[in-house]
């Protein structure tokens, strides 16, 4: 099965093609340009350096949050468009569950971390033994504070992922994760592929009508509206 994946819901920017979870060809940049600017050069790169063209795809996959609002618009938006007319099935990927894959195989917990701002993360934890990810908890947002106490209950060793590491890793004030590759930190359009094999394999891909972001908070400028309305009430 031929999957085109990509990531785009942080800074970085990642398109892969993969045969089921055998990477054919992956472009990666994190040089600060908007992902309207890079996303479809990578997708059209990756296709032209395997003799490969869209009709040729199998499965249609992207990471559809959660992560930069914009971001993730841009990643659905750009599978939705690739996908669409062709009856090709989708698969809409967690971010946290494709960032947890990065490190598979450590062995104990996963700890994907998102920099949500406002002192929170972007969180979901999984455990992995022999090699299997297994989810934990669903995605959330939540505090550091909370995430380390969390953590220090289940007493088992752990380790960091996302662009949220630095920040959590400040933020902890006793626990010490274990150590990890920076190049594995990062969204991987790989791992977003390897998540839709899966995700396809149990019979939950879906149609490009149906493939659709997922945000945990409400953008920005709706809770700034909503701030300021609660405050005209009072």
């Amino acid at each position: 099965m031929l999957i085109l994946s990509l990531d785009s819901t942080a800074v970085v920017g990642s398109v892969a093609l993969c045969r089921d979870d055998t990477p054919l060809a992956v472009f990666t940049v994190k040089n600060g340009n908007t992902h309207s600017e890079t996303l479809l050069p990578m997708v059209e790169a990756v296709l032209n350096t395997t003799n490969t063209s869209v009709a040729d795809i199998d499965l249609f996959a992207c990471a559809v949050g959660p992560g930069s609002f914009t971001g993730v618009r841009i990643g659905v938006a750009t599978v939705k468009g690739l996908a669409f007319g062709r009856e090709k099935p989708c698969a809409a990927v967690s971010t946290l569950e494709a960032l947890a894959e990065n490190l598979v195989p450590f062995e104990g917990i996963i700890c994907p971390v998102m920099n949500a701002r406002r002192g929170q993360v972007y969180n979901a934890l999984f455990h992995v033994e022999n090699g299997v990810l297994t989810r934990l908890v669903p995605d959330r947002a939540l505090s550091i504070a909370e995430l380390e106490r969390e953590l220090a209950a289940r007493g088992e060793p752990f380790a960091l992922c996302g662009d949220g590491v630095d920040v959590t890793t400040a933020g902890f004030q006793t626990l010490v994760p274990s150590a990890v590759s920076p190049l594995l930190a990062d969204q991987s359009a790989v791992s977003v592929a390897k998540c839709a094999l899966r995700a396809y394999q149990n019979g939950e891909a879906v149609s490009d009508a149906a493939l659709s972001p997922v945000y945990l908070r409400l953008p920005q400028a709706e809770r700034e509206r909503l701030e300021r309305n609660n405050e005209t009430k009072e």
